[in-house]
């Protein structure tokens, strides 16, 4: 099985070894977006709600490059630095994700990169 890494200028560039997606087959993984604004490079302004809302932005982009969308997405990863924020990650999340909602699990973790509150990966199932 080859591997085709994908890319958007409509995302932040990868900020280390790694692309922002690579397909296999037809699956695409999407590596953990974070709240950087494509534009500045810099992460965006307004707690976590406009954090989570610019990542899924961003994740929404990359599955575009790759010909996918959110309803092709099967499972996603949300990283947060504080549990506490979940309820706000869940509502803006779930205005995003619809249709057959994805498998999911959600971490707490310690820090994310750039001083992010908010990660998120995806999984995607191109069925064409």
């Amino acid at each position: 099985m080859s591997k085709t890494a994908i890319t958007s200028d409509r995302a932040p560039r990868a900020i280390g070894p790694y692309s922002q997606a690579v397909r296999a087959g037809d699956l695409v993984f999407c590596s953990g977006q974070i709240p950087i604004d494509p534009a500045t490079g810099e992460l965006v302004a307004g707690g976590i709600e406009a954090q989570t809302a610019q990542v899924i932005k961003n994740l929404s982009e990359v599955l575009s490059a790759a010909g996918a969308s959110w309803n092709d997405v099967v499972k996603t990863t949300i990283y947060l630095t504080d549990l506490a924020d979940f309820a706000v990650v869940n509502q803006v999340y779930g205005a995003a994700v619809g249709g057959v909602l994805p498998a999911r699990a959600t971490v707490q973790v310690a820090a994310l990169p750039k001083g992010s509150a908010v990660e998120i990966e995806a999984v995607a199932h191109l069925s064409r």
